[in-house]
């Protein structure tokens, strides 16, 4: 990606996308002592969560995982970025629904016993979707 497109789309995510970019500093600044880096077009944290990811706006929180599991969440996450970029303010909705289906109880049970993929959901499989065809390496699909 060229510097204008990178440039165009911290813009983007600090104007259109800024709510979900501001919780993501905020998060940031909480893990500061973690291990940061330059993604694409976003600040990756490798953070002591070892199977959890998080996006918020500018920012992509990835597990502490040496495997490929950290790559597939990391390509995954940037997708959520790219959902964040065209979404904007509504991306915070989007959001709220992927961490309910990420973590409730009732949805973390139902996925367990019925056998159901995380990115069995719309939003997460749009996440995966984008994030392999703008990253163009394999995200998480279990």
């Amino acid at each position: 990606m060229n510097s204008i497109k990178k440039a165009l789309v911290i813009i983007l995510h600090c104007t259109w996308g800024i709510g979900p970019t501001l919780i993501g500093l905020f998060i940031f600044l909480k893990y500061r002592k973690y291990p940061h880096r330059i993604y694409r077009c976003s600040i990756e944290t490798v953070w002591d969560k070892p199977w959890s990811g998080l996006s918020m706006g500018l920012f992509i929180f990835t597990p502490n995982s040496k495997s490929s599991y950290h790559d597939k969440v990391r390509a995954h996450e940037y997708g959520h970025c790219m959902q964040s970029l065209l979404l904007g303010p509504l991306m915070l909705f989007v959001g709220i629904l992927s961490c309910i289906w990420g973590s409730h109880p009732y949805f973390v049970n139902l996925r367990k016993e019925k056998n159901i993929h995380y990115t069995s959901f719309f939003i997460e499989a749009w996440a995966s979707k984008w994030g392999e065809l703008v990253t163009g390496e394999e995200a998480i699909w279990d």
